[in-house]
């Protein structure tokens, strides 16, 4: 009995240290799977943060795709964060219609393999509009970088590509739109129509360095400004009061071998010239006076130069003046001419007379909108009267003897004393002869 008692009393201890047991080790598991998630947890978030390669707002995504698609109406900016390889579409939530991409000094590359194989790096759909800022880069590789049915803004950036840059499509249903302000653009082919367009749309260029070639046929792209390598098929692109300034330099003042596109303007080389009668004159024409200068327009829009007649008129009339003062030896004042020279447009009905600026009508553009009238000067030197010869005295009129010096040389003073001698001896001699004369009357 007492043995049975004594488990009996034993019994529950040991029941109670094993159900102690059990709980601690219960809540040390809990414990150990809680913060093994908590870490898990921490390591999924900067897994996440580390492979974010765009921004919207505050919130980060593992794909541009993925940013854009989180874009809103009050934030539709997409901030690349880092280099990414990715063919991407502009396609926002519903309502969001236009978005702006900030390559934030990145580089945005199309994916060459994989299901976005042969895409566009960035396809702007119809009826969405999208604006790229730089500085940063955006690479077709063998792909465009950008096709567009839609709206495109560039305003700054690096696009490349092996092929076509940019493509763009008007159909019957829509009419993609483009506009470039800032931004280098290079490849073999700058812009081009998308397979099933009918036209290119309406772009518009305004800014930006372009190195490579613009088909000709485009009929709906505009150059208002910029840097052309290309010149091949670019005068029909030049809006009417632009032109292409050959030779350009960049803005260091360093050649850069680019084209300029600026306001239509006249150069000339010397707007001051000076012609020296006594080298020869002769009357000069329009042409002359145009080489003369070295005035020329800075482009190859479809204008040519004209010299206003009257007063090209004017300095002729002068060069004949002076021709004829050297030819008769006579004086001629200096005189200076200025002459006005004007760009006009040409036209199939417009016909003007190659001296003249004036019948060009509403073709004729004056400076003050498009600058392209210019002023040189021509001075034609003086000629002085040549001296005129001493004449030579008649003839049949003796010279006037003049009065005899006084002789100041010894050898004058001799002279005067021989004759004073001979004077003596004379009057002597005549002394003498006297008489003479009176002693023979004496004596008779």
């Amino acid at each position: 009995m007492r043995s049975h008692e004594k488990r009996v009393n034993v019994c529950p201890r040991t029941q109670g240290k094993y159900l102690v047991s059990v709980v601690l080790t219960a809540v040390f598991a809990i414990a150990s799977l809680f913060g093994t998630l908590l870490f898990s947890a921490d390591a999924v978030a900067d897994a996440a943060e580390s492979q974010a390669v765009a921004q919207v707002g505050n919130a980060t995504y593992a794909s541009v795709q993925e940013a854009i698609g989180h874009t809103s109406m009050k934030n539709a900016t997409v901030t690349l964060l880092t280099d990414v390889a990715e063919s991407v579409t502009i396609a926002p939530p519903k309502g969001v219609r236009n978005v702006t991409f900030d390559l934030n000094g990145h580089a945005l590359q199309a994916t060459e393999s994989g299901g976005a194989a042969g895409f566009a790096t960035i396809t702007v759909p119809a009826n969405m509009q999208l604006t790229i800022v730089g500085p940063g880069t955006v690479a077709g590789g063998t792909q465009p970088a950008v096709d567009c049915r839609g709206a495109l803004h560039v305003e700054g950036g690096t696009f490349t590509s092996d092929a076509t840059l940019m493509r763009f499509a008007e159909t019957d249903e829509t009419s993609a739109q483009g506009s470039f302000s800032g931004g280098t653009f290079t490849a073999p082919t700058l812009f081009n129509l998308l397979d099933d367009a009918k036209n290119l749309g309406y772009v518009t260029v305004r800014g930006g360095e372009y190195r490579g070639m613009i088909p000709a046929g485009l009929n709906t792209l505009a150059l208002l400004s910029g840097s052309f390598s290309d010149l091949s098929n670019l005068a029909p692109y030049l809006a009417d009061s632009l032109g292409l300034i050959p030779g350009g330099t960049s803005g260091d003042g360093m050649g850069d071998g680019m084209f300029h596109v600026g306001d239509l303007a006249i150069s000339s080389k010397q707007t001051s010239v000076e012609l020296d009668p006594a080298s020869g004159l002769q009357q000069l024409s329009a042409d002359d006076l145009l080489e003369l200068t070295e005035t020329q327009l800075n482009g190859i829009a479809d204008y040519r130069l004209v010299v206003d007649s009257d007063q090209l008129q004017a300095l002729n009339d002068q060069i004949d003046r002076a021709m004829q003062a050297v030819e008769k030896r006579k004086a001629f004042e200096a005189v200076s001419q200025n002459i006005t020279i004007t760009a006009v447009r040409n036209g199939a009905d417009d016909v003007i007379d190659a001296n003249s600026s004036r019948g060009a009508g509403p073709q004729l553009r004056t400076s003050d909108h498009d600058g392209i009238s210019a002023q040189v000067a021509v001075t034609i030197k003086a000629v002085a009267e040549p001296e005129k010869p001493e004449e030579p005295g008649k003839p049949g009129d003796p010279e006037k003897p003049g009065k005899p010096e006084m002789p100041r040389s010894g050898s004058a003073v001799q002279a005067l004393a021989i004759i004073s001698l001979l004077l003596v001896i004379a009057s002597a001699i005549c002394i003498y002869a006297t008489a003479r004369l009176r002693s023979s009357r004496l004596h008779n």
